[in-house]
């Protein structure tokens, strides 16, 4: 048997409650009939209120009786009629939810009005809610990288990505993307670093520097020549690198400028220049170590990944719960992106709805149907029981004025 739950209980107990008020009603209206039996006058206007209160409360007892059992067990016909056609309620509720509570229009209209992507952006600005939303979704994002292994990751990258790099035109895209990065000086701080780390290995690499440019002179020259030579060279090198390094128009950045901006345009126009991109993109996608050495990268960024997303207080977390948390600021202050984020949930809810709402409302029928005439008569009654007992309340006393009204008009027409 199925555990009871404190909301049936409560249902049960309202039901019992009105029960009682109901036939209250109905035993005072037969008290007060034979009461005032065979009286005149005043009385038998009571006796005419109470005899019609009768039948009104019998009336209408016998009609919600009805719908769920026989009245005192007699199978009357056209009574229990839940019990009878509880297939068919079910079948009809079915259809009525679909036709009027699961329409596009209606579901649209009702998430818009409830707002629920406000509301979210309210709960996610709480930093407490926050980390709670990084901390249950941080198990699922380190379960699904832990699945990826590096078989699975190098056929992918053989497989689907590195067929998809070879048959795609790159050398345009590349020229497109590094002209907007000469365009819009994205590249200095590149640059900068580059030649302070030169600058750095020429100051820390003196030996290496002089052991190559020795190694260059002629076999005749005399030692204290070379030695002349070799310091000279080394500190004109130095010089120059600390030059580039700290004048940012130096000639070399300027040069450099402008071959990244010839390559650009070639990249994109020049039809050797782009051949020979393509050609080279080929050679290193069909190089046979590319597979297992992006495969080796895959597994090392995942050890990354897994152990910053195990750790509660790591920065990983840290930085996404703040994110997360900014996101739903902007939820709050943005009225654009909440209208957005609106209306694309919507779309997904009514799509959702539109593809599986037939499943959804097939579970009244499916649910109906599995229990027995019996227990769906008990549930239903349970749930509208309470509220029909006014009809017989209602019957009770509108039958009581209705019969007073009649005898009042009779004693009138035979007087």
């Amino acid at each position: 048997m199925a555990a009871v739950s404190q909301g049936d209980l409560d249902r049960r107990g309202g039901l019992r409650r009105m029960r009682l008020v109901a036939t209250s009603l109905l035993v005072l209206a037969a008290v007060v009939f034979l009461l005032t039996l065979d009286r005149g006058g005043f009385w038998g206007y009571v006796h005419a209120a109470a005899e019609a209160a009768m039948v009104g409360a019998i009336a209408d007892w016998f009609a919600v009786t009805a719908l769920f059992r026989h009245p005192l067990g007699i199978p009357i016909p056209h009574t229990a009629l839940v019990p009878r056609r509880k297939d068919a309620l079910a079948a009809s509720l079915e259809e009525f939810v679909a036709e009027h509570f699961l329409t596009p229009q209606a579901l649209r209209e009702r998430y818009l009005d409830a707002e629920v992507v406000r509301h979210v952006g309210e709960w996610l600005v709480d930093p407490v809610h926050a980390e709670r939303v990084v901390a249950e979704a941080a198990p699922l994002v380190a379960r699904g990288v832990d699945r990826i292994g590096p078989e699975e990751a190098r056929e992918f990258i053989a497989e689907s990505l590195l067929p998809r790099l070879r048959a795609e035109p790159v050398s345009p895209v590349a020229g497109h993307l590094l002209e907007a990065v000469v365009t819009d000086r994205a590249h200095p701080g590149l640059v900068d670093l580059a030649a302070r780390e030169l600058h750095t290995w020429v100051r820390t690499h003196r030996r290496e520097i002089e052991d190559i440019v020795t190694s260059r002179a002629p076999w005749w020259s005399p030692q204290w020549v070379d030695d002349r030579v070799v310091g000279k060279v080394y500190a004109e090198l130095l010089a120059w690198s600390r030059e580039v390094a700290d004048d940012s128009e130096h000639r070399v950045r300027r040069a450099l400028d402008s071959y990244l901006a010839d390559l650009a345009q070639d990249l994109q126009h020049d039809p050797a220049t782009m051949a020979r991109a393509e050609a080279l993109k080929v050679r290193l996608l069909e190089h046979p170590q590319l597979p297992v050495s992006a495969a080796a990268v895959w597994e090392a960024v995942k050890r990354a990944v897994l152990a910053a997303l195990d750790d509660a207080h790591g920065q990983l977390r840290g930085r996404l719960a703040q994110e997360v948390s900014t996101f739903g600021q902007r939820l709050g202050d943005e009225p654009a992106l909440r209208a957005r984020l609106d209306a694309w949930t919507a779309d997904a809810v009514v799509a959702l709805v539109e593809r599986y709402g037939a499943e959804v409302t097939s579970v009244i029928t499916a649910t109906i149907s599995r229990w027995d005439g019996k227990l769906a008569a008990d549930r239903i009654e349970l749930h509208v029981g309470r509220d029909l007992q006014f009809i017989r309340i209602n019957g009770t006393v509108v039958g009581a004025l209705v019969g007073l009204v009649l005898h009042t008009v009779t004693q009138l027409l035979s007087g």
